[in-house]
């Protein structure tokens, strides 16, 4: 599952997610944005099993990627964007970083002068009664 959060430097924050899998101890992601190492962007393993990593992306491309296990497999990310064949007879996972993606710019914040405050009957004043004292 892709998760993406606008930076708005031009970036695009990309959480890649996995389900747990079963004998599985490491996973890592492997992708064009990290010429397809299969070291460099490891998982991170939650309490539940399931695997999170998010890296910076270029904001107006698309990437191919797949995840690779410690017993030497590939999986595909189900929920990706798209998928392409690759040269091995399989397909790649797609995550598409559109420019719509970024970060919306922050609205100018206009301050309207207050309204004077309505004119109110003035509420009568309590009239304080003072005894006076015992000879």
């Amino acid at each position: 599952m892709l998760i993406k959060k606008p930076t708005g430097n031009g970036k695009v924050e990309v959480t890649f997610t996995m389900p747990a899998l079963e004998h599985v101890s490491k996973l890592y992601l492997v992708g064009d944005f990290n010429d397809w190492s299969i070291v460099l962007n490891p998982l991170t393993q939650g309490a539940d099993g399931s695997w999170a990593t998010t890296l910076p992306l270029d904001a107006g491309r698309s990437y191919q990627f797949r995840y690779f296990d410690n017993n030497g497999h590939w999986h595909n990310d189900w929920k990706a964007d798209a998928y392409l064949p690759n040269q091995f007879g399989g397909e790649n996972s797609l995550v598409q970083v559109d420019e719509a993606d970024e970060a919306p710019k922050p609205k100018k914040r206009t301050t309207k002068p207050k309204a004077a405050p309505a004119a109110t009957e003035a509420a009568p004043k309590k009239r304080i009664v003072r005894k006076k004292k015992a000879d």
